[in-house]
């Protein structure tokens, strides 16, 4: 089950397509690495950007069909399912600072 938003992620990404779950993770991984960004501190503009911008062309390099559409549908579910996590997705600087506060 998934404990943060990388885990989603990689999860929904290896359910939407016939992917293992190291090469949904490694796929997922190289994408934030290519963005520069952090999988431990990932908020969910910065996933959709990178599932809009860099992961259509990592699973068309690795013989996935359809993958901009698989992107969308991914993201659809993340959408959905963030909220359940209870992830908190808003990058507001009176939201990052509660947080990091822990109220």
């Amino acid at each position: 089950m998934a404990t943060n938003l990388f885990d989603l992620a990689a999860e929904k990404l290896e359910s939407s397509i016939d992917m293992d779950r190291l090469t949904s993770r490694g796929t997922l991984r190289i994408a934030l690495k290519e963005a520069g960004l952090d999988a431990n501190k990932l908020t969910v503009p910065q996933l959709r950007a990178v599932f809009e911008k860099l992961m259509p062309k990592e699973l068309d390099a690795r013989g996935f069909s359809n993958s901009a559409a698989t992107c969308r549908r991914v993201m659809d579910e993340i959408a959905l399912s963030a909220g359940a996590l209870d992830i908190d997705t808003s990058t507001s600087p009176d939201d990052v600072f509660k947080r990091l506060g822990g109220n």
